[in-house]
């Protein structure tokens, strides 16, 4: 298992103390140190079933001066998004877990990291 983590975000710590408390196993990434390349987005996505809007934290600085509020949400705009995520990582909702069984979850909640380590 590995977490996609900002250690400055109180969500991904408050994802590591639990994992901790539960005796998980897993790798820590900062991303935005260790930042995806698009195919790693791509591939995070598709383990969470989601798009890449769906995963954009769209109220960060970058995104309004990217105005990504008004970029198209559909197939023919994902490769653009998917390159935003990873020129501007901090724009990647956090913290996302990739699951043992090939899945992942955004973990925001306690539930979503008890979830992520069931699987």
């Amino acid at each position: 298992m590995e977490i996609w983590i900002n250690p400055a975000c109180s969500k991904c710590r408050s994802a590591l103390h639990l994992l901790d408390e539960e005796g998980a196993d897993y790798t820590v990434r900062r991303y935005l140190e260790d930042v995806p390349t698009p195919d790693e987005i791509r591939a995070v996505l598709e383990r969470l079933g989601l798009e890449p809007w769906d995963i954009t934290r769209t109220q960060e600085a970058a995104a309004k001066e990217l105005g990504l509020k008004d970029w198209a949400r559909d197939a023919g705009s994902r490769d653009r998004w998917i390159a935003a995520l990873s020129e501007h990582p901090k724009l990647i909702q956090r913290p996302i877990i990739t699951a043992e069984d090939g899945t992942a979850v955004v973990a925001r909640t306690d539930e979503a990291v008890r979830d992520a380590m069931s699987r």
